[in-house]
């Protein structure tokens, strides 16, 4: 072998400027050094791995080709996005990846200049980019603005909108659609790649430009045939008619993994274009790492792994996941009432609804990236006398909340609300916290809220949803495992509105929403054995609330705290205006106050270590009580356990 062949290129590259400094002949093996790289440090981290494989290719390809920073690189979601920082700077890091303190798991616009646009959610590029794109005309630059988004992203509307926009505005765009999984490609082979090379050409596009003049001169009946023509003659040999329809010049499909077909293609792209261009690369999810090309879902998100075996480490379970429970629960539901459907967006593993798809296949609907028709779907349901969960993640479920407002909540429809990932996530960090459903959807009339304190509550809640009929109803749950507690044999429904208490108390009452019950209860055994006897109750619903519990632990106790897992405007926010309502705080003697996640962006770090930060922990809960009653400088004293 070649003794500068087996040096290790990746080496010497820290930025894109060293990569472009080497020869083209290279970048074969950088690519391949590079996949290396990413399989290894994901190896150690976890994380999102089939996706960022199958662009190795494309990322060594774009950085090369275009003057990244100063050209402007979008990755739609982010989660292929591995490669990328390895090559740009963050190589020494990249086994930090969605550690605590470490690099985040998606693009971030304060962790590298390289990252123009911070993503998380999917279906922004396009949008972002053309705001980029325009900004640049404005202000009479020359850049490049790039955006790779994935096929399942355009799925979602939003891609679509963004598409129509640049179409009309015309702004010079590159936009690179990762055709890796719904094979909406015809054959990318030799033939295609060379195709795609001629069309995107400087030669073609001028002998195309010079032929639409003389067009122009023609009568508008022949001109306008002789331009559909043309785009009918490239849409039968290389697809695209759709985007061509939407205003972009549509270049390929190319084999996303071959070097010598993107290379000319995209410096082609970069040198011609005039105005928005989508180039179509066909890649493999997993590529080049046999575990991964032979998984059902490509390894899109692992744990730890074997390199050699591609096993995975599994953290021994001591209890149910609350998505596994909410999977079975709603399966013996929908056992007993055919009129139980169910609908997720582009989620159905991590929902758990690929169970309930086993179970009954022509009752379950996956809508693709699509909250906002997923929701409005659902209520279309709920006309019909159908009962629809709709099963999406506190985070994403913000996609969709018009519609759950206009479609869902003002006609009172029976939408039933599965908001899986309530609270804080852990490694996927901010962008994935379920912080703001609380506040967004207790605001509503007519909304029923619930939030289940362990696996056996949810159970209750999903009979509870399954036979409420008088409207919309929502209900929340974490990401992870339960606490381990007894499982019911059957869900029973709850009263609507009605709280319990779990340990009674006389002198501080602790009203917890959610599953810190649990952190709840370890506080009230602190406190005991501070000689302050206390009360711990659950909630269970955030709306409507139970006014004559709140009316019990007012009167009963000299201090009232509000526990949930969320922002300022949900939970507590309510109980205190009820309670204000109520006459409660005009009697004095009673201090109340709201525990809920600081009003701050949370990194990634174990979610344990995140309550503790955000204070909503036992230690945490502790230390509020005593600060109410002025006992602070037993905190200050280190006296909390």
């Amino acid at each position: 072998m070649n003794q500068t062949k087996a040096t290790p290129l990746l080496d010497r590259i820290e930025t894109p400027l060293d990569l472009r400094a080497l020869p083209p002949a290279d970048l074969r093996q950088v690519a391949d050094e590079l996949r290396q790289e990413t399989i290894d440090a994901v190896s150690v981290t976890g994380g999102h791995l089939g996706a960022g494989l199958g662009v190795v290719e494309l990322t060594v390809a774009l950085h090369y080709i275009f003057d990244t920073p100063r050209d402007r690189l979008i990755w739609d979601v982010g989660h292929q996005a591995y490669p990328h920082k390895i090559l740009t700077g963050r190589r020494s890091r990249i086994r930090t990846l969605r550690q605590a303190g470490g690099l985040s798991g998606f693009t971030k616009r304060s962790e590298s200049e390289y990252d123009p646009f911070g993503a998380a959610h999917s279906s922004t590029s396009i949008s972002a980019g053309l705001g980029m794109a325009v900004a640049r005309d404005l202000s009479g630059g020359k850049n490049n603005v790039i955006a790779v988004i994935g096929d399942g992203a355009m799925s979602a509307g939003m891609a679509y909108e963004a598409m129509n926009n640049a179409g009309h505005l015309h702004s010079r765009l590159v936009v690179i659609l990762n055709d890796n999984d719904m094979s909406i490609a015809p054959p990318t082979g030799a033939m295609s790649a060379y195709l795609a090379r001629l069309v995107s050409s400087h030669t073609y596009r001028s002998i195309r430009e010079t032929a639409k003049q003389l067009a122009r001169r023609l009568p508008k009946f022949f001109y306008d045939k002789a331009k559909r023509t043309e785009e009918f003659g490239r849409g039968y040999w290389m697809g695209g008619t759709l985007f061509e329809e939407l205003g972009f010049y549509y270049v390929g499909p190319i084999d996303g993994h071959n070097l010598d077909h993107l290379l000319p293609i995209l410096k082609n792209v970069r040198d011609n274009s005039t105005g928005p261009v989508l180039v179509h690369v066909v890649t493999k999810k997993g590529k080049g790492y046999p575990p991964a090309e032979a998984s059902a879902d490509k390894y899109h998100g692992v744990n730890t792994f074997d390199v050699v075996t591609g096993t995975q480490a599994k953290a021994r379970a001591n209890a149910p996941a609350y998505t596994k429970v909410f999977a079975d629960s709603l399966i013996a539901e929908a056992t007993r009432d055919d009129r139980i459907v169910a609908i997720t967006a582009a989620m159905p593993s991590g929902t758990g609804l690929d169970h309930f798809g086993k179970a009954f296949p022509a009752r379950t609907f996956d809508v693709g990236i699509a909250e906002q028709h997923a929701v409005t779907f659902a209520a279309g349901l709920a006309t019909e006398g159908y009962k629809p969960f709709c099963a999406i993640y506190s985070t994403f479920l913000q996609r969709g909340y018009d519609q759950v407002v206009h479609d869902v909540a003002i006609q009172n429809l029976p939408v039933r609300f599965a908001m899986d990932r309530a609270g804080l996530v852990g490694a996927d960090g901010p962008t994935h916290a379920g912080s703001f459903d609380l506040a967004y959807l207790t605001c509503l009339p007519n909304m029923v809220v619930m939030a289940a304190a362990d696996e056996a509550e949810l159970v209750h809640m999903v009979a509870t949803a399954a036979r409420f009929d008088s409207g919309p109803i929502a209900l929340r749950y974490p990401r992870g495992e339960g606490v381990g507690v007894d499982m019911p044999e059957r869900g029973i429904p709850l009263e609507i509105g009605k709280g319990r208490i779990v340990r009674q108390g006389t002198r501080v009452a602790l009203l917890s929403l959610g599953t810190r019950l649990a952190e709840a209860l370890k506080a009230a055994e602190d406190l005991a054995a501070r000689g302050l006897s206390t009360t711990v109750a659950d909630a269970r619903f955030a709306k409507p609330l139970d006014r004559d519990l709140l009316r019990e632990l007012a009167a009963n106790h000299e201090v009232l705290v509000t526990i949930e897992e969320g922002s300022s405007g949900g939970f507590g926010a309510l109980v205190l205006q009820t309670l204000a309502d109520d006459g409660a705080l005009d009697r004095g003697g009673l201090k109340v106050r709201m525990m809920v996640l600081p009003d701050v962006w949370l990194d990634q770090d174990k979610p344990e270590r995140m309550y503790a930060k955000a204070g909503l922990d036992a230690k945490g809960i502790v230390h509020k009580v005593l600060e109410t009653l002025g006992r602070g400088e037993e905190v200050e004293r280190g006296m909390i356990a």
